[in-house]
């Protein structure tokens, strides 16, 4: 399914248009180098993008991928988890920005980036923390209500006096147990993190997925890619995904835009310079792997 069609980055001429409007006084303020997200994508010629069901950019650090997946994000108005860190000519570069959309996307498209992720697996540890240091609480709590010499007198005491009676007929773990929720299971990073794609990737929806490799163990990525795969093919979802994961790279019918190329140019995932790198070392200790695994 696409939803959305293509989209337009404003080209250096367009940037060099907006440079010399001598009347707006944050020109004369800015150093000419600091118009982010001005000069990041058009300084590689990236000019337009015609999305497939799975379109990925790919690129090293600092070639734009994040910059144009939190562009076209912002631009369609897509939900997010983590607010985005926009410079103060950030409204003026989406208004340079052309999307083309098919009818209306669908309610609960989204962004979804690594902030999102490490934030989720950060609360839930916090939310485990807190339960902790409730139980230490319940400790103190337990030996107050065992030794005390409480007797009741009116009926506003009775919450006390069940906590006194449960007091001095439990032991201190059961006590503990009968007045804390229990923790909510805190996975590995990679777990979390695969549990968080699960639960936001809904069907009949566009995703923009920024690096969903990061956690992921080789083995994580091979499932995320095959429920990717899956979720455009029979669910609906449209992906745009920056990645320079070889395993997310090699997604069936995927189309790869290369942000290290100059002009950015659509390659085969065979022929990223990354996949190269791999292929290459494992190519040259193939004897050890025969050796090892008959």
């Amino acid at each position: 399914m696409i939803y959305l069609e293509n989209f337009c980055f404003p080209d250096e001429e367009r940037e060099s248009d907006f440079f010399y409007r001598q009347n707006d006084p944050r020109l004369k303020r800015t150093c000419y180098d600091s118009f982010y997200p001005f000069q990041v994508l058009s300084r590689r010629k990236f000019r337009r993008v015609d999305f497939e069901p799975i379109t990925v950019f790919y690129g090293g650090n600092g070639c734009g991928k994040t910059t144009a997946l939190n562009v076209i994000a912002a631009k369609l108005g897509l939900e997010r988890d983590t607010p985005y860190n926009r410079s103060e000519f950030f409204e003026d570069y989406l208004e340079l920005c052309d999307a083309e959309v098919i009818g209306k996307l669908p309610k609960g498209s989204r962004i979804i980036t690594s902030d999102d992720v490490f934030d989720y697996m950060l609360n839930i540890r916090s939310l485990n923390n807190g339960v902790e240091v409730r139980r230490e609480e319940l400790f103190e709590e337990y030996l107050e209500m065992k030794y005390s010499k409480f007797r009741m007198r009116s009926l506003d005491d009775y919450d006390q006096l069940k906590k006194v009676n449960m007091a001095r007929s439990k032991t201190q773990s059961k006590y503990v147990r009968a007045n804390t929720p229990g923790n909510v299971r805190e996975y590995s990073n990679g777990e979390s993190a695969w549990s968080y794609f699960c639960e936001k990737i809904g069907e009949n929806c566009l995703y923009l997925l920024d690096e969903p490799e990061n956690s992921l163990s080789p083995k994580r990525q091979m499932e995320l890619m095959k429920f990717l795969e899956d979720s455009a093919r029979f669910f609906g979802c449209q992906f745009v995904i920056s990645t320079h994961s070889s395993f997310l790279l090699a997604m069936r019918g995927a189309k790869i835009y290369d942000l290290d190329e100059d002009p950015v140019d659509v390659k085969r995932w065979t022929e990223l310079e990354n996949v190269r790198v791999y292929y290459e070392f494992f190519r040259e200790h193939e004897g050890e792997f025969e050796t090892n695994f008959p």
